[in-house]
């Protein structure tokens, strides 16, 4: 396990809030990382491994107490276009867990830290964006065959959590489901969103309420979409499943593919915690362009009793 004292289920069961990280591929960028590559910040495990320790670390000192791993965009498929193999994959993979627990090692903050392995969906190994569709056009079994292995060598790293996240559709939170039963570590189920419906057009409703009967299932929330979004998602979770929530929305800022840039202004702030924590959530944190400054304000709202 990571640094931690007490396990995540049980700050979870006492009603702690803990916070989460921001975007780890806008702090390797800050740190002069190019991340424009299929594996996106994957391909640092194999290059770059320090360069990760210090990303997570970053994030602690802000006052992070969980941090994701950079598994995300690893995958047995992605890295085998590199050309990597099997055994070296599932180093790589368990790579990350490390990375972050040497991160929580440095970080000698004096509480409980935790490590969140990072299983991004299938369209995250396609690398084109189609994480915001869904559908791909498999069904339950294939894509929980694609997603069992890796989830068996992530557990075998012993996270303290699998952070499921990002999921656009039903049909893959139904095989996220069954491919995480057994592997005896906590989970957390997180989809990405638009509006009162996951990305792939489901009410929210019907998706939060796959995962309430799932013992494996710590904690249900949205990642990866607008601060407006997560704002009337987070009670609509906690009402349907009856668990912790978990939410990290994205800057707010949109990002332009053609451009290749991102747009507009960021919504994310600090002031939106308090409802959140209101409405139900316990792991608060942030996605993409969320920063290590920002994590420390939400940091500072929620350690300070205002949250």
């Amino acid at each position: 396990m990571s640094s931690a004292h007490t396990p995540l289920t049980d700050a979870l069961a006492a009603g702690s809030a803990l916070v989460l990280d921001g975007g780890l591929s806008n702090q390797l960028e800050a740190a002069g990382y190019d991340l424009t590559d299929d594996l996106w910040s994957a391909r640092l495990l194999a290059e770059r491994p320090e360069a990760l320790v210090r990303a997570h670390l970053a994030y602690y000192e802000a006052g992070a107490d969980v941090v994701i791993t950079s598994s995300y965009q690893a995958t047995f498929e992605g890295f085998a276009r590199r050309g990597i193999g099997h055994d070296r994959a599932a180093e790589l993979l368990a790579l990350s867990v490390e990375s972050a627990r040497e991160a929580a090692r440095r970080a000698e903050a004096g509480r409980p830290l935790w490590v969140a392995a990072s299983a991004g969906p299938y369209g995250a190994m396609l690398a084109d964006g189609s994480e915001y569709r869904g559908r791909y056009g498999l069904g339950t079994g294939e894509l929980e065959r694609f997603h069992r292995p890796r989830l068996e060598v992530l557990a075998a790293a012993r996270p303290d959590v699998l952070a499921l996240e990002t999921v656009p559709d039903t049909d893959e939170a139904r095989a996220l489901l069954r491919a995480v039963r057994g592997l005896g570590v906590p989970a957390w189920l997180s989809y990405t969103v638009a509006g009162d419906r996951t990305r792939a057009g489901q009410p929210l409703a019907e998706a939060f309420a796959l995962a309430a009967g799932a013992d494996e299932i710590v904690a249900v929330g949205v990642n990866c979409c607008a601060p407006e979004d997560a704002d009337r998602a987070v009670a609509l979770a906690a009402r349907i499943t009856g668990k912790p929530v978990v939410v990290y929305p994205n800057s707010g800022e949109e990002w332009d593919a053609a451009a290749h840039a991102w747009r507009g202004r960021a919504t994310f702030s600090a002031e939106r915690v308090t409802a959140w924590r209101q409405d139900g959530a316990r792991l608060i944190g942030g996605c993409c362009r969320v920063g290590p400054q920002v994590i420390s304000d939400v940091a500072a709202r929620l350690h300070s009793g205002n949250a």
